[in-house]
């Protein structure tokens, strides 16, 4: 695994290895993760990256958060309540050299609370497939006041995911067995 695009491109990450199956690691591949950003870039719906604040659920190695992060956003923080998860994100921020851009919190997604700090304008949204949690986990962030008015969310799913109000669906493309859902917060 590769950071795809921005001035860290190429930069090599973490193995996976074996993974955690516990923890159900399932990295977005490269050639995704770079569909996501050209999606994100070039869409109609503006470019939400330049010195966004990145929140990264069910973060896994950290690669959304730090390819956001290698294309100009300000700040990333990761959430993940897996062990060998947090070592690989942690890992991989020291290799980007992203340590005071980046949080990383051991949290369960679909339970994240109250948001104490500025709401997040990118949401990156991975969880494993077909459990449900990517709902759980939207509707935590929604109520916990993560998402700033206008925010991206980009959610990564086998199929088609319940995107609540007061989120819109904004675009949807599959790749193999990863579909990529794209939706934007409402300004009010």
């Amino acid at each position: 695994m590769r950071i795809v695009g921005g001035n860290l491109r190429g930069l090599k990450l973490a193995e996976v290895g074996e993974g955690d199956a516990v923890a159900h690691l399932r990295p977005t591949t490269d050639r995704v993760r770079e569909s996501i950003f050209n999606l994100l870039i070039n869409g109609s719906h503006g470019n939400p990256i330049p010195g966004a604040r990145v929140l990264d659920l069910f973060a896994g190695t950290g690669a959304l958060g730090l390819e956001a992060y290698s294309r100009g956003a300000a700040h990333v923080s990761f959430v993940d309540d897996g062990v060998k998860a947090r070592a690989l994100i942690r890992q991989n921020v020291e290799k980007a050299r992203a340590t005071g851009i980046a949080d990383i919190w051991r949290r369960d997604a679909t339970n994240l609370g109250p948001n104490t700090d500025p709401a997040y304008g990118l949401v990156f949204l991975d969880p494993p497939y077909a459990r449900g949690l990517g709902e759980r986990a939207i509707v935590s962030a929604l109520a916990g006041g993560w998402i700033a008015p206008g925010a991206v969310v980009v959610w990564e799913e086998a199929q088609p995911p319940v995107i609540p109000a007061p989120l819109v669906q904004i675009d949807q493309r599959r790749y193999g067995n990863s579909l990529i859902t794209l939706a934007r917060m409402t300004e009010a």
